[in-house]
């Protein structure tokens, strides 16, 4: 998606309503430190560092929807339990998230809670009832699909097979779709499709479809037959069928299949992606997108929400990031701004990778760097260099300093292996970037002392480590200016 049709869709989708019809789910991630293994059984004990609580499924489909600029009715079922006000209180605590939630006293709201340590998951406890609901639960949840599709131009049905989309409640969403003119999209972990109707997208991953038709869906050529079942099988009149890093396939009736493939994009958590991938769709086409501009939105923000931990939103900020760096030339995705460099720390932080952070003017970059940078960056598994601007080198080095721009020197450093990320600043000193980044090593050269180094009492103050990186002796910027300017000789002019 080029960034003109990107901001023109983003312009259109704030105010757009989707109605988000569901299985519920409270996510609960416990993050820790495992350094042993228990003495009572052959586990691993993990300490427990922090927890993360947010909604997920529909839930998460609604937290996507509203975090990239739309109204979102959330229809979903829970407990009367302490999971069940968790619920509640995380759609309250949603901007641009209205909660139509029903309960259900016999039975538990889902809750999904993961044990994370050094961004692997190490086990994951499910509490959930799945027998679908009956009787007055039902009804109320159909009276409430009624209330909360009013004016929505797509209902998104997320069916995780916890009860909740039963027929009758399908039969509901159809019903307000006729009123309303929405279209019907279906993300399901079911074992066919059969039962949504006549909709007008069903979104399968390729295992989902592949599991749906007995048929493989490895190849192109094996996906297209799958597709042809899945359309003999089905009423739908569209299946698109998300691949991960094969991209999307789309076959609609009467005509022949598409792929769209993706940009390859580090992937860090995958879990939610499909989640985010329905949630842009959806928004798309409530406000009136092409379905080609629907499918290359919805892959640029679950591209975007692999690169987070846990089941994340993305903003438009995000995808008009993700966009403009996709453009970039390699060196030039490293130089980044104070907040993109932390929010890449957080998404390094949360794979367990140790962050370094080195800095100076580097005006003319010589062997002697070269050399100081790659230790810099064997002590750690990210190497932040923070990059004086042209008028905090003119003010340590004096008037006809720097011999390169800012933008030249940024590009000449990020070219190098050794560095992540570089970010310039304009203080006199790098503390700010320090105290956004808070490095586990701070990095200097040998001819600092320690009690020298910028940002040393910080480092070490929330556990860091300040090391001092030997010097290449013959080699810095002041001797090579000074070359620069003495009479070539005879061997030089030749």
């Amino acid at each position: 998606m080029d960034l003109a049709a990107l901001q023109h869709l983003l312009g259109e989708a704030p105010g757009r309503r989707v109605a988000c019809v569901g299985d519920l789910m409270v996510d609960r991630f416990v993050y820790g430190e495992v350094s042993r293994v228990s003495p009572e059984a052959p586990i691993p004990v993990l300490a427990r560092t922090r927890e993360l609580v947010m909604l997920g499924a529909a839930g998460n489909v609604a937290r996507n929807v509203a975090a990239l600029g739309g109204s979102v009715a959330l229809v979903g079922l829970i407990g009367g339990d302490a999971e069940g006000h968790e619920a509640q209180r995380l759609v309250g605590g949603e901007s641009g998230v209205e909660g139509y939630l029903v309960t259900d006293p016999s039975r538990p709201t889902t809750l999904k809670t993961r044990f994370v340590s050094s961004g692997q998951q190490l086990l994951r406890v499910d509490l959930e009832e799945s027998r679908p609901v009956t009787g007055e639960v039902e009804q109320r949840l159909i009276r409430t699909v009624r209330d909360a599709a009013k004016g929505a131009g797509v209902i998104l049905i997320s069916d995780y097979g916890k009860g909740v989309v039963t027929d009758a409640v399908i039969a509901a969403c159809h019903d307000a779709a006729a009123k309303s003119g929405a279209k019907v999209v279906v993300d399901s972990k079911a074992r066919s499709f059969a039962r949504y109707g006549d909709i007008d997208l069903v979104k399968p991953n390729a295992a989902e479809l592949a599991y749906a038709t007995e048929l493989p869906t490895g190849t192109d050529a094996e996906l297209e037959t799958a597709l042809a079942r899945a359309l003999e099988l089905w009423a739908t009149r569209g299946v698109l069928v998300t691949r991960a890093g094969k991209g999307i396939s789309l076959a609609l009736r009467g005509e022949p299949v598409r792929h769209f493939p993706t940009q390859a994009r580090e992937v860090f958590d995958a879990s939610g992606a499909g989640d985010t991938a329905l949630a842009a769709l959806g928004l798309a086409l409530a406000a009136d997108a092409t379905l080609e501009d629907a499918i290359a939105f919805a892959q640029l923000a679950s591209g975007v929400a692999v690169g987070k931990a846990g089941t994340a939103t993305v903003t438009p900020e995000e995808l008009v990031e993700a966009v403009i760096t996709a453009h970039l030339a390699p060196a030039e995705a490293k130089v980044a701004t104070p907040q993109r460099m932390a929010d890449e720390v957080a998404r390094w932080r949360a794979k367990g990778l140790r962050v370094g952070f080195t800095n100076g003017c580097f005006d003319i970059l010589h062997k002697g760097h070269v050399a100081y940078l790659g230790q810099a960056r064997a002590w750690c598994d990210r190497l932040i260099v923070g990059l004086n601007s042209d008028a905090s080198v003119r003010a340590l080095k004096g008037e006809g300093r720097p011999v390169n721009d800012l933008e030249s020197r940024a590009l000449v450093l990020a070219g190098l292996g050794s560095v992540d990320l570089v970010v310039p600043f304009e203080e006199a000193t790098p503390v700010k970037l320090i105290e956004a980044a808070r490095p586990e090593v701070l990095v200097k050269g040998a001819d600092y002392a320690e009690d020298q180094v910028v940002g040393a009492e910080l480092v070490k103050g929330w556990g860091g480590e300040v090391r001092l990186a030997a010097l290449v002796d013959g080699y810095s910027t002041t001797a090579a200016i000074a070359r620069m300017g003495r009479p070539r000789t005879d061997r030089e002019k030749a």
